[in-house]
């Protein structure tokens, strides 16, 4: 009675012998890769996933349960999770890169700028003191309007009244001729 490739595999990932990752690669891996790249559509992102995809599969192999699925069952499971997780960690790297080349901040020209108004700290210090806390809290300090009603026990509708007027007064120094 002779063991099937699959059942050697098997036996071998259950010992943890090295040898059955070998065997795997030289076996599945243009399969699995296949399918990767289905998923991915990208061939560097597909060979990353596929390269992660086996060593899940080596750290997982003991948990591999022969009587629960096909060993290429698994390996398709584990290289399809892994394939979708790289797309959404590339997408989501890549949405959250700031985009230079579409960005107009490097593009304002300095004579543009009120050099007289530039200092906003100082603007906001000769406001009211009701509306320098509430606009301290917000833009110095990074609180989010709950958090700055909490923080300083004001209500949260006078936290967004004073910002609103506190804004108004202050665009009134930045752009007196729009008054």
């Amino acid at each position: 009675m002779s063991i099937s490739l699959e059942q050697h595999i098997v036996k071998l990932l259950e010992k943890g012998d090295k040898a059955a990752i070998s065997l795997l690669y030289e076996n599945y891996a243009d399969s699995l890769y296949g399918v990767i790249l289905k998923i991915t559509n990208n061939e560097e992102l597909a060979e990353d996933a596929l390269q992660e995809s086996f060593v899940k599969i080596w750290k997982n192999s003991t948990k591999y349960d022969p009587s629960k699925a096909k060993l290429f069952t698994w390996l398709y499971r584990i290289a399809h999770n892994t394939a979708i997780d790289k797309v959404r960690s590339y997408n989501n790297r890549f949405e959250k890169e700031v985009q230079i080349d579409k960005s107009n901040v490097y593009i304002l020209p300095a004579q543009n700028l009120n050099q007289e108004v530039i200092d906003l700290r100082a603007h906001v210090d000769r406001l009211d003191i009701k509306y320098q806390i509430v606009l301290k809290a917000l833009f110095f300090e990074g609180l989010t309007q709950q958090e700055a009603s909490d923080e300083l026990d004001i209500p949260l509708g006078t936290i967004k009244s004073r910002l609103k007027i506190g804004l108004r007064e202050l665009k009134k120094i930045y752009d007196p001729k729009n008054e």
